[in-house]
């Protein structure tokens, strides 16, 4: 792992039978930035996050997480690895015999098996405020919470060992927009107050614009362009161009700017609230 890359992804190949989701991926995440991943459907955005932490093995190619590579080796052989980072998957991915407090002691239940359970219980509640869900969540089951607090759920456990680097994966998919634009925020601000890198797969355009610092496209198999959304726009390839150009990338656009002009405003001396 060169520098300050985290992810480095080199000649990635995945297939299921004659269907070829990679072929030839290349990709590399910098420490501390919020990396978007976008790209049409069956392009294999989630199969390239299971290959990047183990979970599916690839036909070829290279992963590597802090310098270490994550192929073809068991969960003996990178379990000090997987304690630095943390997943939600798409929909939280909750056990629903579980509460919430014991879905997100189970992290911890795994990796430090000597914790007390007064302990985890002080943990678990702490990680599920963190989230922006209150105390109250901590008994509760799945089927109690709405899909928002499912996600924030979710995201508990994934923080459950404090990680460095954190996969979110479409983790806006089914949320209103107001409810959206509140996990973006969220994910921001613990971004940067626990100095995290986060690999962030999502089609949510406003997403995109709020708070990735870098966006990779993926299409033809392999990651076409990586860069900030303006250096995005500046390439003239078809399926970029209608993605981030179309109706839904303008009014994207709109949307940010309108919140950041909100924010400028907000912060002038003498505005009221």
């Amino acid at each position: 792992m060169a520098g300050n890359h985290v992810i480095s992804v080199k000649g990635l190949r995945t297939s299921f039978g004659d269907q070829i989701v990679h072929d030839g991926l290349d990709l590399q995440v910098r420490r501390g930035e919020i990396f978007g991943v976008v790209g049409g459907s069956g392009t294999g955005k989630s199969v390239l996050m299971r290959a990047i932490i183990g979970l599916q093995t690839p036909d070829a190619g290279e992963v590597e997480v802090f310098g270490e590579s994550t192929v073809n080796r068991d969960d003996s052989e990178t379990i000090d690895i997987r304690r630095r980072w943390g997943v939600l998957f798409q929909g939280g991915a909750l056990f629903s015999t579980l509460t919430v407090a014991e879905n997100v002691q189970l992290p911890l239940r795994e990796f430090y098996r000597e914790l007390d359970q007064g302990l985890l219980d002080e943990i678990a509640a702490y990680k599920v405020v963190m989230t922006g869900l209150p105390a109250e969540a901590g008994p509760k089951y799945p089927a109690e919470l709405s899909g928002g607090m499912r996600k924030r759920a979710g995201l508990a456990r994934a923080l459950a060992l404090d990680p460095e680097l954190l996969f979110l994966d479409e983790p806006t998919a089914g949320l209103d927009p107001i409810g959206a634009a509140a996990f973006d925020e969220l994910t921001r601000s613990l971004q940067r107050t626990m100095g995290l890198t986060v690999f962030l797969i999502t089609h949510d355009l406003d997403t995109l614009y709020a708070i990735c610092d870098r966006v990779a496209v993926l299409a033809d198999q392999r990651v076409i362009a990586v860069g900030t959304i303006d250096e995005l726009l500046a390439l003239d390839h078809p399926w970029i161009q209608e993605y981030f150009n179309g109706p839904r990338g303008r009014a994207a656009t709109g949307t940010v700017e309108a919140a950041q002009h909100r924010a400028e405003l907000q912060a002038k001396p003498g505005t009221s609230h």
